[in-house]
């Protein structure tokens, strides 16, 4: 099969989209053919080698997490699936199994013509026939996200939110949903991109460093959480600032014992999984900007755009 293939520890620039054998599905395990799969930061950090100590990996490796395709074949004991199935989902790569949960989502890499996943796993469903493989792909990291997100934010019609990442995948999946919550969404962007977070629902673009005051709450999708002085210095008293990246971020770095500091990483589906996503999707509730889209043979290219040039929404390799 064609598929990107990581040779050794290094940068993006460093893949290559190769010939490796085709996985195999073994017990409880599906064999997905890939009609879409998009760009997570985990496809540019494992391979970068700073998780070695804790996450070696072999080589070579396939990169790629969120993926969309058929069921071309079921490993004994599997049930719930058949060939043919139109299936999407979540799916770590399977180095990082130690530091999963009990039911991983583990795959051989989405980033190919064929990969092996894990059946029993909230992170992985059918595609709802209203919704695109395309989005799909594109919602799996981000659905799950945005919806621990507002889980643990609970924001409430007129509140005043600041999204901090708001050109992103999670960021323009996040934007429209907190408007349609009924909060006031502070967002920021680049001016080449204010007119496409406007149109998401944000009521006011702001650029990076210029926070406002007060707010209820701040989400923070793309500052390193040990950068989030200036973003907790625009939360009121009591509000609540939610943060996504590494490092896990402790209170005293924010400067501000007022302030509700959360880490939001579900990775066990307490607020859901694949399955509530893509209920969300196929009634409008989730959707994903796709801001490019490459075709397989173009994917490590994909990579690469994802580590170095400014993007917006989510980018997508596509069969």
């Amino acid at each position: 099969m064609q598929a990107v293939v990581v040779n050794d520890y290094g940068p993006p620039e460093e893949y290559l989209v190769g010939e490796l054998p085709a996985p195999r599905p073994g017990p409880g395990q599906l064999l997905v053919r890939v009609a879409a799969a998009s760009i997570n930061p985990g496809d540019i950090v494992i391979p970068s080698g700073r998780f070695r100590d804790v996450a070696p990996l072999a080589f070579p490796h396939v990169p790629g997490n969120d993926f969309a395709g058929t069921v071309s074949e079921v490993g004994p004991g599997v049930t719930g699936y058949a060939a043919g199935d139109e299936v999407f989902g979540y799916a770590a790569p399977r180095a990082l199994r130690a530091m999963l949960g009990p039911r991983p989502s583990m795959s051989t890499g989405s980033l190919a013509e064929l990969v092996v996943v894990e059946a029993d796993t909230p992170f992985v469903t059918h595609r709802p026939a209203g919704v695109t493989a395309e989005q799909a792909a594109a919602l799996a990291t981000t659905g799950l996200t945005v919806r621990a997100l507002l889980a643990t934010a609970d924001v409430r019609p007129g509140e005043r939110v600041l999204v901090v990442g708001a050109t992103g995948g999670v960021g323009t999946t996040l934007v429209p949903v907190l408007a349609a919550a009924g909060a006031t969404v502070i967002a920021t962007a680049t001016a080449e991109d204010a007119d496409l977070v406007r149109d998401l629902g944000a009521a006011e673009i702001i650029g990076y460093g210029d926070y406002p005051v007060d707010v209820d709450a701040a989400f923070n999708v793309t500052l390193p959480s040990d950068q989030l002085t200036g973003v907790a210095k625009a939360v009121r008293p009591g509000g609540r600032l939610l943060t996504i990246t590494y490092p896990v971020p402790q209170q005293d770095w924010i400067g501000r014992a007022d302030v509700d500091l959360r880490f939001v990483l579900d990775m066990e589906g307490t607020f859901g999984g694949m399955r509530e996503v893509a209920e969300l999707a196929a009634d409008g509730r989730l959707r994903a900007t796709i801001g490019r889209r490459y075709a397989l043979d173009q994917a490590a290219q994909a990579c690469v755009d994802f580590d170095r040039r400014h993007t917006t929404g989510k980018l997508v390799v596509v069969a």
